[in-house]
């Protein structure tokens, strides 16, 4: 072997080995399957509407859903995410019947399907809040990985900390994708009926 060979042999060969190793640690690892694969979001779940019906995930199934996590007793996330779901629903007209549109409390101590059935006579009528007792909230909020705290205030009452996310989930009940609300409602009601 000539001595201009003798680095490219060498460097062949060790470009082999890496290839081979991590060959076999790819598949040592589960191969495809295990690698990259989002989160799993959303899952099973039984709660009450505001008119006191049982909702479950497989009532929502058939139509893209809008998922919104927050409680009736929010300061300023809750109304004005609850505002721009019900401009988006405005701007889908006809279309909106189309859609499911939940607003899930993450307060199960005050929110009643009577408390929730008040607040949101202030929205879009599409819109269905759901509430539970404390275990199947908590199982909810699980499924969904959204994160949820109380937190006590100084006059004895408290707040909830919680994520103020919209999640998009498809026909079939499957999470698409976060729903950005900050664009116009003719915007996101255009992108919205891709999912229809």
């Amino acid at each position: 072997m000539s001595s201009a060979t003798r680095p490219l042999v060498i460097a062949t060969a060790f470009a082999a080995s890496l290839v081979a190793g991590l060959l076999i640690m790819f598949w040592a690892m589960g191969g495809v399957s295990k690698v990259a694969q989002p989160a799993a979001i959303g899952g099973p779940f039984q709660l009450t509407d505001q008119n006191g019906k049982a909702v479950t995930d497989k009532s929502l199934k058939g139509k893209p859903t809008l998922i919104f996590f927050g409680y009736t007793h929010c300061p300023d996330v809750c109304p004005t995410s609850l505002f721009e779901i019900s401009e988006v629903l405005r701007a889908l007209g006809k279309d909106a019947d189309k859609v499911n549109a939940v607003f899930v409390s993450v307060d199960p101590e005050r929110d009643t399907p009577a408390v929730m059935k008040d607040y949101l006579g202030s929205f879009d009528p599409h819109l269905e809040g759901l509430s539970g007792d404390p275990a199947e909230t908590a199982k909810v909020i699980t499924s969904y990985r959204v994160y949820a705290k109380k937190v006590p205030t100084k006059d004895g009452d408290y707040t909830m900390d919680h994520t103020a996310l919209i999640y998009l989930m498809d026909r079939d009940g499957r999470f698409v994708s976060p729903f950005n609300l900050k664009r116009t409602p003719e915007e996101a009601a255009a992108d919205l009926k891709r999912y229809l």
